[in-house]
């Protein structure tokens, strides 16, 4: 696992721009404002574009890779072409799989399971069907929070954008794959379940 991923706190940053068919974000750390990482779909098809502009945008394939700003690779996140329920596959910087989602039936809100590469429940993602707050729980613990309501020094940073915080507890030990599958969850709530 890389590192930078021992972090417990990322403000996640939107990159918008006019007929964009590729999700890009910038990761910085929120207290120093630092750029950590950059979220790019570098691999993205000639198709998969052209449905990005239509009523099936939900459905395309999506590779997302994630890197230190210097253009070390951290993580990937793949998804194959779905037309019901998402199924995600995470890549860890050496490309081996570490885990995937697989997107529950019915939910309000949004939520989907997080694995590990055995196929294990580690956590859930559960979303409120009200608003953009989302936790990584598994037996009543929470192992981490995406929210675009924060109160730090990065309040600022804020615009109308998809940008939100993501903290993750200190008891999810370092260097635990589980911090590489929260980190890549957080780039597929906007294409899974907010789309």
């Amino acid at each position: 696992m890389h590192p930078i991923l021992n972090k417990n706190l990322f403000f996640v940053k939107e990159q918008v721009g006019m007929f964009k068919a590729s999700n890009n974000y910038d990761i910085f750390d929120p207290e120093t404002r630092e750029q950590l990482l950059t979220c790019r779909e570098p691999k993205l098809g000639i198709f998969a574009k052209i449905f990005r502009f239509t009523d099936y945008k939900r459905m395309t394939p999506f590779h997302i890779e994630v890197r230190t700003t210097s253009g070390d690779l951290v993580l990937e996140v793949k998804r194959g072409t779905t037309f019901l329920l998402s199924k995600v596959d995470v890549l860890d910087e050496n490309g081996r799989v570490v885990g995937r989602f697989k997107q529950k039936f019915f939910s309000l809100g949004g939520k989907f399971d997080v694995f590990d590469a055995n196929d294990k429940v580690l956590c859930t993602l559960k979303g409120k069907w009200t608003g953009w707050d989302f936790k990584f729980v598994r037996d009543n613990l929470e192992f981490a929070y995406v929210t675009k309501e924060w109160a730090g020094l990065g309040k600022e940073m804020f615009t109308s954008a998809d940008n939100y915080v993501l903290g993750i507890d200190e008891k999810v030990p370092a260097d635990n794959d589980l911090r590489v599958l929260i980190m890549a969850a957080v780039m597929c709530i906007d294409m899974v379940l907010k789309e």
